[in-house]
């Protein structure tokens, strides 16, 4: 665990409710979820990231014209993606675009790269399925030397070689914070480990606890390459509420609807009332009362060593005034319980 424990919140756009029960339409979750971000910069958050995804449930298919809203909205929060789905982006435009945030945000960009567990993107941009694992691989691969901000020569298999490339514009000042997110796969952790960079484990399901062979695993391989090791961030969902009761009772039947929706997609039955309490209890669902889920937090700070720990606080249609209580509360008395607890 850093010295520095960050905190963050993470929102996929999920498309929400408005006052009579009807879904917004999505030009309305981008600006709602434009003014979550500020009030989260207001609140002293260390962290803000927006999902890419490419399907109905969620308004955020180009995460970076809305973080770039953001930067114009906020004067000190870092901003990122939670993930930019890399495999079926164009690694230079990715760069470019961040770097340009960079510039906007007076130097607080970051990005999350990963594989995104959603494929709509591959049909949408013309790539083959079949490809998943060489488009990531030679993709972060190039993105690497980019970060590097020296002039790049690479080759691979999926576009043409590189020589001696400049790209612009450069970062102003220091590099781009790139994280890799990792979902449960060990390739994908020793992979960050041999790039040098930051590990965000996504941990949507079950006892975090489980992860701590991948956290030891990431250490062990900075170890193995003689190198100081880097960062390691968990995102999970969660909701704050007044009490536990409270919270429970108004994220359920919302959660229930995003988690049955996706579900039925991968073949996974419906959750029933008990399942979600158990995640709640024992799980990676951070819901309840602000002392509730400040214990939750830092246990997982402790049981993984974290140096961030980012709060999923959307889910499904849950509506954007219930967001911005749980924000308020996480802000404002998760945080700082937490930094007692863990001091």
């Amino acid at each position: 665990m850093s010295d520095h424990l960050e905190f963050g919140l993470d929102t996929f756009g999920d498309v929400t409710s408005g006052p009579d029960g009807a879904l917004l339409p999505h030009a309305q979750v981008i600006r709602n979820l434009i003014d979550e971000a500020v009030l989260a910069d207001s609140l002293g958050i260390d962290f803000f990231g927006v999902g890419e995804h490419h399907r109905a449930d969620f308004a955020i298919s180009a995460p970076e014209t809305v973080l770039a809203a953001i930067a114009a909205r906020t004067s000190r929060i870092r901003l990122g993606s939670a993930v930019t789905v890399l495999s079926s982006d164009d690694p230079i435009r990715v760069f470019q675009r961040f770097s340009t945030i960079d510039a906007i945000s007076n130097g607080r960009a970051e990005v999350i790269l990963g594989r995104g567990s959603f494929t709509e993107s591959f049909p949408l941009f013309g790539y083959d399925l079949s490809q998943y694992e060489t488009l990531f691989s030679e993709k972060l691969d190039l993105f690497a030397a980019l970060i590097s901000q020296k002039a790049v020569t690479w080759q691979g298999t999926i576009r043409p070689a590189l020589t001696n490339q400049r790209v612009f514009p450069p970062i102003e000042t220091g590099g781009l914070r790139t994280w890799i997110g990792v979902g449960g796969s060990p390739e994908s952790v020793v992979r960050a480990a041999r790039y040098g960079l930051p590990l965000m484990l996504a941990i949507i399901g079950g006892d975090p606890a489980r992860f701590a062979p991948y956290a030891d695993l990431y250490r062990r391989a900075f170890a193995q390459l003689g190198e100081p090791a880097q960062p390691i961030g968990v995102h999970s969902p969660g909701f704050v509420g007044e009490t536990d009761e409270q919270a429970r009772e108004t994220v359920f039947a919302d959660y229930k609807r995003m988690r049955d929706r996706i579900g039925a997609e991968r073949g996974w039955p419906p959750m029933g009332r008990d399942e979600f309490e158990r995640e709640v209890t024992q799980g990676s669902l951070y819901v309840g009362s602000p002392e509730t889920v400040a214990r939750k937090i830092a246990t997982t700070v402790r049981t993984l060593g974290l140096s961030r720990f980012q709060m999923k606080y959307s889910a499904g249609p849950l509506p954007h005034e219930a967001m911005l209580g749980s924000i308020t509360l996480y802000g404002e008395k998760v945080i700082p319980l937490v930094r007692d607890m863990l001091s």
